[in-house]
């Protein structure tokens, strides 16, 4: 089929509804979250009216840049730990029967409804010392004692991948099943072993779904509130964590309007590289 090209107004008016909602939803709020960052803060109030670069400036300070720093690597190493487990995992599951991965499948769509809250508390409760998995080592005689691996950098790691590794599978399961199997035939045939066929073979071949995947899971992972502070020290807490401290409980909302605006940019940037990715490989 063609795409037919439009030639009227008419044509379209189907996309007036989604622009619509885009303009309401998006474009009014961030727009006067914008106008809010240049917002000078009023102490005896909220804040005043004015055009001032400051709460943009105390990025450059330390502190804020310590932060903004362990919440882009967080992100990395959780979308990196997300794709290295995912995409194995997937690939042996498109190898399994329909049955099989149906089953799995929907395993993975309850655990999408699960709440980040009974994410964090699950894994607080997992990690705690009186009801841990460490218990269970005592047990087995490899620890002397029960102790709490939380609040650490580990429990916020574990959390953050936990929650965003059914979604990695869920991108990649249509692109792995729709792979092509003539391709691993070959790689066969030709004397690969399995493991050398799927880093040789299967892994190039999706390398741009892979890119895709991995931005999607760090804006994913970049948003996280709860399970930094459930699971980690304040130290570990992300920009989100912070927007959220400076707009609520310091009542600073233009700084906080500041950070979010960044962090909005940020994750806007990453999703308008993943869809110049995305619209290579289907050029392919």
């Amino acid at each position: 089929m063609r795409r037919e090209v439009p030639k009227s107004f008419a044509d379209y008016t189907p996309l007036l509804f989604p622009g619509l909602m885009l303009v309401v939803f998006f474009v009014v709020p961030f727009s006067t979250m914008i106008a809010v960052s240049f917002f000078k803060r009023n102490p005896a109030g909220f804040y005043t009216p004015d055009f001032v670069v400051d709460n943009y400036a105390r990025f450059l300070t330390t502190f804020f840049a310590g932060v903004l720093g362990f919440s882009l690597m967080l992100a990395v190493l959780v979308a990196v730990c997300c794709v290295c487990i995912a995409f194995p995992f997937t690939y042996l599951l498109t190898k399994r029967s329909r049955r099989v991965q149906t089953l799995w499948l929907v395993g993975l769509l309850s655990v999408l409804s699960l709440s980040e809250v009974i994410i964090g508390f699950a894994w607080s409760t997992l990690f705690s010392q009186t009801a841990g998995i460490t218990n269970l080592f005592v047990a087995l005689g490899l620890m002397d004692k029960p102790v709490a691996l939380l609040p650490t950098f580990g429990a916020v790691l574990a959390g953050m991948v936990y929650q965003a590794l059914p979604y990695t599978i869920l991108v990649l399961y249509p692109a792995l099943v729709r792979l092509d199997p003539t391709l691993l035939e070959a790689a066969r045939t030709l004397g690969a072993s399995p493991v050398k066929a799927f880093f040789n073979v299967v892994t190039p071949a999706l390398r741009n779904t892979i890119v895709a995947t991995l931005i999607m899971v760090f804006v994913f992972a970049l948003g996280s509130y709860l399970l930094p502070q459930i699971l980690g020290r304040p130290r570990h807490w992300t920009l989100s964590v912070l927007i959220t401290d400076q707009a609520i409980y310091q009542s600073n909302m233009p700084f906080g309007a500041a950070m979010a605006v960044f962090l909005v940019l940020i994750s806007l940037a990453l999703v308008g590289l993943m869809l110049l990715v995305g619209r290579k490989e289907n050029a392919l």
